[in-house]
């Protein structure tokens, strides 16, 4: 099942936990992920490391949260394969063109190779953003597979993260256009 963010009952919880995630967006964009340590954390939030290691008992996960919520532009379920591959990609670009959550994609990437925490949190969180889009394509009834994904959304990365170029509307079309064609051949 695709990523929720975890649903508290307790108001005060749930603020406590956005406060959190604020204060780490605001100091991965302030220091990079080297800066982002659990004791200035706990200061700039205003809460204790134990509070911290509650909620995210691993730095990685506290970065997959930093990724995965707070995304607006989240596309819909449809039954055109391309538009929702498009707006699914068009999603991924908005939330990269956000340094703070840029910065703990990478953060968790280069940590990947040697902390097994992170490699399984990059793992996991493929393995959700996939299933995430197979729901949204649901209703067109194709399904993307673990080695087609890495079709749609590598090239928004290279582009972002090596080129360091714009992810325009025509380059989403191109990659959409390509990946059905790689579908059916022919």
């Amino acid at each position: 099942m695709p990523y929720r963010a975890p649903d508290s009952e307790n108001p005060r919880v749930r603020r406590t936990r956005d406060r959190m995630l604020a204060a780490a967006r605001e100091l991965l964009a302030e220091t990079g992920p080297a800066g982002l340590t659990y004791s200035v954390l706990a200061e700039r939030a205003g809460v204790t490391r134990q509070t911290l290691y509650r909620h995210w008992p691993t730095r990685s996960g506290l970065l997959v949260d930093m990724i995965l919520v707070g995304n607006d532009s989240y596309p819909e379920a449809g039954s055109d394969p391309a538009a929702v591959a498009t707006a699914w990609l068009a999603s991924l670009r908005e939330g990269l063109s956000d340094q703070p959550r840029r910065a703990a994609v990478l953060a968790v990437a280069a940590q990947a190779d040697t902390d097994p925490d992170s490699a399984q949190a990059l793992a996991d969180l493929t393995a959700d953003r996939l299933a995430a889009l197979n729901e949204l394509l649901l209703p067109s009834g194709v399904q993307v597979s673990q080695d087609e994904y890495p079709l749609l959304y590598g090239p928004v990365l290279v582009r972002v993260v090596f080129e360091r170029a714009e992810v325009t509307d025509d380059f989403i079309a191109g990659v959409v256009a390509r990946w059905l064609s790689w579908r059916s051949p022919g």
